[in-house]
């Protein structure tokens, strides 16, 4: 087990801050109650879960009756979608984005199996919406609007409360996917335009297997798993009681240290970012180098493949990714990219790497040392190198032959 890698993918999960497992792990052992018992035993525990959604409504600038625990973002966005559909049963239309996580995507196209109709709004070459298209799209058969806050793969942020403006002129439901935004950004319910939101403990050094869905006070929601009186009838289910303590635990957290921890890591991003554009030929960062998270750099490198990159960066104990870690099994590249309009020779040697606030700034400066090296010695092994219609003509073959 490789327990002192450089860990620099943190847009597909992070470390769980040892705060959050140190608050977490009474509730696996010595308080085992169930919150929704009436004794006092169970008692303890139901106001542990209480403090807990607090803490997780302040990161949101939120109530804490507008927050529903789920068990991931996935669930939190199926729920989202569902419960606007099934609160609007006389609209027929969503809108989204062709750079969706999958968790929405394919939740959108199982819906127009179903006699639902999708605009898929596309992306320029930096990541960014037309806002234009946006309201071409929208029409009073609209019930809801589904768009993630950061993007995943670029990191690249949507102008949400703009979107949100447009969105309310047409009467329709804004759900927002915002997995990769929250702790990363300042965020404030209270004077959004956002009825419904996602969020994912793992993403901000919390567990895995928990999540959570903000719900506007007021916004019409039929639950998507049906059962008991839990989560005031939003969400049946026996609750996660140590998931949930360490995620709130972990809010409390990346909310106290939010304005050191941003700065720190768009800094070392930026190090690690200009020095390889300054030192390795040939590659270019994908995505709006201005408005995106402060963790996120997306890299492409011209005339190789981004597998045989991370392949060779975790020879060095080095973890970086090609995509989003739900489509990691795919030979595809990514759709993030392919929206974007890239061209293949970037497209293919794409790498995205995700810092937190656990980098450092030896970990960045040993990337900075081994990249260089790993690309010259992958291009030296291509017989295509700076020469894209070659290389365009050998990646077709090869594709051919699969």
């Amino acid at each position: 087990m490789q327990n002192n890698c450089i860990y620099l993918d943190n847009n597909a999960t992070t470390k769980v801050d040892p705060e959050v497992i140190e608050v977490m792990l009474p509730y696996l052992t010595d308080y085992y109650g169930n919150p929704s018992s009436m004794h006092t035993f169970g008692g303890q525990v139901g106001k542990a879960v209480r403090t807990a959604r607090e803490q997780l409504a302040a990161i949101l600038g939120a109530d804490e009756s507008e927050i529903v625990y789920t068990s991931c973002g996935t669930e939190g966005d199926n729920a989202a979608i569902r419960a606007a559909l099934l609160a609007q049963p006389e609209k027929r239309h969503i809108v989204t984005t062709q750079v969706e996580h999958p968790a929405v995507l394919n939740v959108c196209k199982q819906l127009e199996t179903q006699g639902y109709s999708v605009t898929y709004l596309s992306v320029n070459n930096q990541g960014q919406l037309d806002l234009d298209e946006l309201e071409a799209s929208l029409t009073g058969n609209t019930a809801l609007v589904t768009i993630m806050y950061a993007n995943n793969e670029t990191g690249t942020i949507f102008p949400i409360e703009q979107i949100g403006l447009r969105v309310k002129e047409y009467g329709a439901i804004f759900h927002v996917d915002a997995v990769q935004a929250v702790g990363k950004i300042p965020l404030n319910m209270k004077t959004s335009t956002i009825d419904m939101l996602t969020l994912s403990g793992h993403k901000l050094h919390g567990p895995k297997g928990i999540g959570a869905l903000y719900i506007r006070r007021g916004v019409r929601f039929r639950p998507f798993i049906i059962g008991g009186h839990q989560e005031r009838g939003r969400r049946a289910g026996t609750e996660n009681v140590p998931a949930i303590i360490a995620l709130g635990k972990a809010a409390e957290l990346e909310l106290l240290h939010l304005e050191e921890a941003t700065a720190r890591e768009r800094k070392l991003r930026d190090r690690l970012e200009q020095t390889l554009l300054a030192t390795i030929p040939d590659c270019v960062v994908n995505g709006d180098v201005t408005q995106r998270l402060p963790n996120t750099t997306n890299i492409g490198f011209k005339y190789i493949e981004g597998e045989a990159i991370l392949l060779l960066l975790n020879k060095y104990g080095i973890c970086a990714s090609s995509g989003s870690a739900c489509t990691s099994g795919s030979l595809e590249p990514s759709h993030v990219l392919r929206a974007m309009g890239l061209p293949y020779t970037t497209l293919h040697g794409s790498i995205r790497f995700s810092l937190c606030r656990y980098t450092t700034v030896a970990e960045i400066d040993q990337v900075i040392e081994v990249m260089p090296g790993i690309v010259e010695r992958l291009r030296a092994l291509s017989p295509f190198k700076n020469d894209d219609s070659s290389w365009l003509q050998g990646q077709e073959q090869a594709l051919a032959h699969r």
